[in-house]
């Protein structure tokens, strides 16, 4: 539930589109004595209409506080510049989102940060990866595109045996699939910009926190040390238009949800495809892990067509489904991974990552599922006609 805005009771609470304040009656005695959080200074600090957002996303994700950023990669930036110093290493998963990845592998480095990547269903190789040095273990809740899902509260556990704070990654999910929270993820990032907003028309990111290894008051301490000086703060606009996402999250997603199944069921049993995965569907090798976490299978899906030239051109021949980057959003969009978001990353990578040529992924809107097969069906045997 969402409360009205107490100066005029609007059940639609109000975008303040300023960027700054004015420092009216004790407002500068306010700053003075330390206080941030309590009052306005300057939007790149914060913003009501932001503040309003993380209330909602901590309600969302079972957490004890939130900060909204700019974009999902302003969220996972700020967490990871914000935990650690030069020195400090991480255990990461191979597959994760290629930005993220590439972030980990190319960028940190500069900073004396180093990685160890592993395939975090494998818990005896991430109990190896782990150096006294360790200081986080980066993981995908849903990994993007495999759809391979993480056992949350045994990598959390093992985390917490170290002292190391285990961070997940609930972009493919989102809080109406899964709470990663609860099974002791430390830090959930989202990239806001996917289901929470959920309309394809506001970019966002949130960081949120479960105290525990880190103090109550990591994540606000995190916006004056880090977030400031980076400046990946969200406008209030977009905060305003995500806030309004969350209120009809739950039903687009188990809406996006049933016709997910629906569509992978439909793909296993096509001549044209050779693999399917989806954490609903019982061929999923981590299928009862995913039932013991999610609500639902979720959105996401990825299928296998014979080579990256028919995936190609089935995308192209697509009508109803759109051919494009992104995810999460009421309109069901698909891309091949292997030559659009994972691109930049070398062949030997993408192997590593399960990155497959001929893979495609598809994030399922809000369209009667009769007319996505429809329209898959065309697009398949056009791709197959087209090849012989």
């Amino acid at each position: 539930m969402q409360e009205p805005e107490p100066a005029s009771q609007s059940i639609s609470y109000p975008i303040y589109m300023s960027s700054t304040y004015q420092y009216a009656d004790d407002l500068y005695d306010q700053v003075v004595a330390g206080e941030r959080r309590e009052v306005n200074i300057y939007a790149r600090c914060g913003n009501p209409t932001e503040y309003r957002f993380e209330e909602q996303m901590c309600r969302l994700e079972g957490a004890y506080s939130c900060l909204a950023t700019a974009s999902g990669m302003a969220a996972i930036a700020v967490t990871l510049f914000g935990l650690l110093k030069t020195g400090d290493h991480i255990v990461a998963d191979w597959t994760t989102y290629s930005t993220t990845h590439e972030f980990l592998l190319h960028k940190l480095p500069n900073f004396g940060i180093s990685t160890t990547f592993v395939d975090t269903s494998d818990l005896e190789a991430v109990e190896r990866a782990f150096k006294p040095e360790t200081k986080a273990l980066y993981f995908e809740t849903i990994a993007n595109p495999t759809m391979k899902v993480a056992n949350i509260r045994a990598l959390a556990d093992l985390a917490h045996d170290r002292g190391v704070v285990a961070i997940c990654d609930n972009t493919f999910a989102s809080p109406a699939v899964c709470r990663p929270h609860v099974f002791g993820a430390d830090l959930v990032v989202e990239s806001a910009t996917k289901f929470i907003g959920g309309h394809n028309d506001a970019l966002g990111g949130t960081i949120t926190l479960t105290p525990g290894l880190l103090p109550e008051g990591w994540l606000e301490e995190v916006r004056w040390s880090t977030f400031t000086k980076l400046g990946g703060a969200l406008s209030p606009f977009n905060a305003w238009l995500l806030l309004r996402g969350t209120q009809t999250l739950p039903v687009r997603l188990e809406a996006q949800a049933r016709t997910a199944l629906e569509i992978a069921q439909y793909l296993q049993e096509h001549s044209e495809v050779e693999a399917v995965w989806y954490p609903g569907l019982e061929s999923h090798r981590q299928h009862d892990l995913a039932l013991r976490q999610f609500a639902s299978g979720g959105a996401m899906l990825s299928f296998k067509v014979s080579d990256e030239a028919v995936a190609v051109r089935l995308l192209k021949s697509l009508q109803l489904v759109a051919f494009a980057a992104s995810l999460g959003g009421v309109r069901s969009v698909a891309q091949a991974p292997a030559t659009m978001a994972f691109l930049d990353l070398s062949e030997a990578e993408r192997s590593q990552m399960g990155v497959k040529d001929g893979m495609i992924r598809i994030s399922v809107g809000l369209e009667s599922p009769v007319d996505l097969k429809a329209d898959l069906e065309n697009a398949l045997t056009v791709s197959a006609k087209l090849e012989t």
